[in-house]
């Protein structure tokens, strides 16, 4: 009992991390490119990560490689179009809510692509999900998307379909390797953006680079021994609840560090999106132990 409480606890302070993150990443593109901070700061952790990956549980054939690739492709379009939308966003909190919608969209991505039709769950708490969204892009009684929250609704699409790819993958590779390799995909697809796209500045402030550090460091290496940790010590059904705080935790961190206020029309969204997402883990959850 004492190891799982304490293995609820990392997961809690994994959410946490990953609110925080948000932040990072926010004034981390105020004063560098926001492709060359993707690539640098996933490439980093790729590197801190390598050390990690040897023995015999993490074997890793050649054969696997174009797997491993293709997962880390997707990761890299995934957070690409995040970044790109945190970069442009007035409110990471109503973005974190966005791409929470990201585990409802699994379900229908792995119809297509799995062939694997989706709960009766899933249809229930679906409708709940979208009312939530539509009252996030209410604006003078209309439903009116900005474009981030497109951005991050695109993002949240392809996290679905990176997210489904991984489940099929991770079956048969090693999880370690598996995920260094994403992580370098992501940093070197990343940084061949910004060669391509962005203009390097001349100098970076210490500051900058102290928020770099902090989302490589901290929020990305740190956050994923933490998750990890946690998973392995409690229940999938415990960590997939928890693991629902997110964007919780990152309305409250936005609100505390970036002083964001929601009306009230968008508060209701994010409470019936949260509600959705609940419902939907708890029964299934409930299903499968049943």
């Amino acid at each position: 009992m004492h190891s799982q409480r304490k293995a609820e606890l990392f997961l809690v302070l994994t959410t946490f991390i990953a609110a925080w993150g948000w932040v990072f990443s926010r004034e981390a593109v105020q004063g560098m490119p926001i492709f060359a901070f993707l690539g640098s700061r996933f490439l980093l952790a790729a590197i801190i990560l390598l050390p990690f990956c040897g023995g015999k549980r993490n074997q890793f054939r050649l054969r696997q490689l174009p797997s491993a690739l293709m997962t880390g492709g997707w990761m890299a379009l995934n957070l690409a179009l995040w970044i790109y939308a945190v970069a442009t966003t007035d409110s990471i909190g109503e973005g974190a809510f966005i791409m929470s919608l990201a585990m409802l969209f699994v379900p229908l991505v792995g119809w297509i692509i799995l062939k694997i039709r989706p709960s009766r769950y899933f249809w229930q708490a679906l409708p709940i999900a979208v009312l939530g969204l539509a009252c996030l892009t209410l604006f003078k009684g209309q439903i009116q998307f900005k474009s981030s929250q497109l951005w991050f609704l695109a993002a949240a699409i392809v996290q679905a379909i990176y997210f489904c790819y991984t489940s099929l993958y991770a079956r048969s590779l090693p999880v370690l390797p598996l995920t260094a390799i994403q992580l370098a995909c992501t940093g070197v697809i990343g940084l061949v953006l910004s060669l391509l796209l962005e203009q390097w500045p001349t100098t970076i402030s210490a500051s900058t680079l102290a928020w770099f550090a902090a989302s490589a460091i901290i929020a990305t290496s740190l956050r994923f021994i933490l998750q990890l940790v946690g998973q392995k010590n409690t229940t999938a059904a415990n960590a997939a609840i928890i693991m629902i705080l997110e964007p919780v935790m990152t309305v409250f961190v936005a609100a505390f560090w970036y002083h964001e206020r929601m009306p009230a029309i968008q508060i209701i969204g994010c409470v019936l999106i949260l509600s959705a997402l609940f419902y939907y883990r708890w029964r299934s959850f409930r299903a499968l132990s049943n």
